[in-house]
């Protein structure tokens, strides 16, 4: 556990231990415990045991399944009176009783923390959930609880046992120990996992007027599809490609800029910013006297684009409990193909020589209501606490978000913010080595460590894009004429397929490999290419074509559209997740400029083998992602409890009882504050 998450300190402890002795007051085993049943307890490999098997798939069950499990391992009910019991079994055995208890740890260099096993899992659950809202990262989520729930159920497990064996001279038998081991890991695991569930209303705001940036992206996204035939009448085929290629050059000054605005300004000030040029670009568009100007108002727009995919995921992890990031970074991924589909819709009504303009202007009539709710918008607290770690503004910003009641609650996810993100800083490790401030990008590229994880994100970037996905997004109109008789309605029908196939796709990361789901994307992607081909040449009917270019759009979203970001968040070191993010969305928007720029050339040269290109980008993916693409799908419980053993070796536990931190009231910060203080006046430590 981090230095930093230390609610109070003191200095090192004496040889006699008696600090350890004197702390008894604050026992779960009772003022009158023996000095033999004092000494704490320390994680090994040895002492730290299998994940139980209670633990197992959890989270899939039901309500009422998981209820049923509870109640076959004897369910601790949450109550704040009555007497602590030690007992393996079924809980009746008080071998002592004190309401009054409270977890500590000792450091190797003698600090002693005040954390309840509940603060010390959430905190490990800050420090290695990097501060980015990413649809996916429930899996590391969930398996981070899991090994958490199970690394201290065992601590929990053998300080009981020793306590028995030095007060009665038996300790737990092995189903007794069994029996405890899975009472306390259910038990932590549903505290733990509170906060997925558990969401306030100033969250829910700030989610939702920042995902309205993330539709307003993907509504423009498609927006140029439908009208082009009203639009400027008469304009060549490069000038219209040019004019939704735009889109893509302002799409990477917009992800550099955002990461500057967001660090100098304020995260909500970035967002705010973003929210003008939405406007601004929309009125121009809206307005435009010619295509030129259209392209200018595209590039602009472009900027607030490439500026929303930076801010939103970053904002909403940084506001968001760690159990959240994954579930709120999957509703911004909806926001996005739902705007992609929003804008077909709206294609059927608006797309027409008299009101094109129209369709261009809702990018404002959207980016307006969003300002109308920015009184509701908040500041990040990692920003605030980065600017100053005593910021009264951050704490009453906390406890609006946490719904905290009380100031120790407050000041407890405080040092959780202040040690996470001095665990995700490049910089903390030079000071530590006593280094110049290193840029974390060259660090990154530099580190052997990490060079495959590295080369495989850019490799499934390119792969994203030049999949051809966003050919279909911002052409399927062109793709679709000859082929139905009304283009617009295949255009809407393969956005429909879209927000379902990503549906699909967040229920499939849960259970599936993320290579896995790669080889799969590309594989199922690459068939529905050369049926796509095949139909246009006429082998096959027309509807056959739509129904290809449908699996086509269903594959991608399964593996190569969402799983390239997904990595960037699981996998890397928290230090490295920022400029890894960094580099991915520079390349991802490059890809996409050219993909959007050439297409309509491709599509005039090549004709109905104009998704040739894209067939052979998808199979030479499958090939790497065969050959060399390591499995990502991130750390089992297993191995995420064996990192945690091996972290806290030198880490001594005492009190770690789980059953009491739901069943009483710990002492607060002031009262170990006040103790401590007594301690050092009567014997200096």
């Amino acid at each position: 556990m981090s230095e930093t998450t230390s609610l109070l300190s003191s200095g090192k402890k004496d040889d006699n231990g008696s600090l350890r002795r004197r702390l008894g007051s604050f026992s779960r085993f009772g003022a009158d415990v023996p000095e033999t049943a004092t000494g704490g307890v320390r994680p090994s490999s040895d002492s730290i045991g299998n994940i139980p098997a209670a633990l197992e798939g959890w989270h899939r069950r039901s309500m009422s399944a998981q209820a049923n499990s509870a109640n076959e391992v004897a369910f601790p009910r949450h109550k704040k009176t009555g007497s602590i019991g030690v007992s393996g079994g079924d809980g009746g055995g008080e071998m002592g009783q004190h309401q009054r208890a409270r977890s500590f740890m000792e450091a190797p260099d003698g600090t002693i923390s005040a954390l309840t096993p509940l603060e010390m899992g959430r905190h490990e659950l800050y420090e290695d959930i990097p501060f980015l809202a990413v649809p996916g990262l429930q899996k590391k989520e969930h398996n981070l609880s899991v090994a958490f729930s199970s690394y201290a159920a065992a601590l929990d497990t053998l300080e009981t046992d020793e306590y028995l064996e030095s007060t009665t001279g038996q300790g737990l038998n092995p189903e007794e120990k069994e029996k405890r081991n899975s009472r306390m890991s259910l038990l932590l695991l549903d505290e733990l996992e509170a906060d997925a569930i558990t969401v306030t209303t100033p969250l829910i705001f700030a989610v939702l007027i920042a995902s309205l940036l993330m539709f307003n992206a993907g509504y423009n996204i498609s927006v140029m599809n439908a009208p082009e035939p009203f639009v400027f009448p008469g304009h060549s085929t490069g000038a219209w490609s040019v004019a939704v290629a735009a889109f893509c050059v302002g799409g990477p000054v917009g992800a550099v800029l955002a990461g500057k605005w967001a660090d100098e300004r304020g995260r909500r000030a970035a967002l705010l910013m973003t929210t003008w040029l939405f406007i601004i670009g929309g009125l121009i568009q809206s307005f435009a006297p010619s295509l030129v100007v259209v392209m200018v108002a595209r590039a602009v727009i472009g900027v607030s684009s490439g500026a929303s995919t930076v801010l939103v995921p970053i904002y909403l992890g940084e506001l968001a409990p760690p159990n959240l990031r994954g579930v709120i970074g999957t509703m911004t991924q909806f926001a996005l193909v739902v705007g992609i589909l929003f804008a077909d819709i709206v294609g059927f009504v608006l797309a027409n020589a008299k009101s094109w303009r129209w369709m261009f202007s809702l990018t404002s009539v959207m980016a307006l209501c969003q300002l109308l709710m920015t009184p509701f918008l908040l500041e990040s607290p990692r920003w605030l606490l980065g600017k100053n770690q005593n910021s009264s503004k951050a704490r009453f910003i906390i406890k609006k978000l946490r719904g905290f009641r009380y100031d120790e609650e407050v000041e407890t996810e405080v040092e959780h913010y202040l040690g996470a993100s001095k665990t995700q800083s490049l910089d903390d490790d030079a000071n530590k080595q006593g280094n110049e401030k290193k840029n974390a990008t060259a660090e990154m590229f530099a580190d052997k460590k990490v060079r495959l994880l590295v080369v495989s994100t850019l490799v499934l970037q390119i792969a994203n894009q030049f999949s051809g996905i966003n050919a279909v997004f911002y052409y399927s109109g062109l793709f679709f004429d000859g082929v139905i008789e009304n283009p617009l309605v295949g255009t809407t029908l393969i956005g429909a397929i879209n927000v379902l196939a990503t549906y699909v796709a967040l229920l499939l990361m849960d259970k599936c490999g993320r290579r896995t789901l790669i080889m799969w994307s590309s594989a199922g992607m690459f068939f529905s290419c050369i049926v796509i081909v095949l139909a246009l040449l006429g082998y096959f009917g027309k509807m056959v074509a739509l129904g290809a270019v449908a699996t086509y759009v269903s594959f991608f979203e399964i593996g190569l559209g969402p799983i390239p970001w997904l990595i960037v968040a699981e996998m890397f070191d928290g230090k490295y997740v920022t400029a890894a993010m960094s580099v991915s969305c520079q390349l991802n928007w490059t890809c996409n400029f050219f993909v959007g720029l050439l297409f309509p050339y491709i599509n005039e040269k090549l004709g109905p083998y104009s998704f040739g290109p894209f067939a052979v980008v998808l199979l030479l993916t499958f090939l790497y992602a065969w050959i060399w693409l390591p499995e990502t799908q991130g750390t089992t419980p297993a191995e995420l409890q064996a990192e945690l053993v091996k972290k806290n070796a030198g880490v001594v536990y005492h009190n770690i009882d789980i059953e009491g931190m739901a069943a009483s009231v710990p002492p607060s910060k002031d009262e170990w504050e006040e103790a401590l203080a007594a301690l050092a006046d009567e014997e200096p430590i």
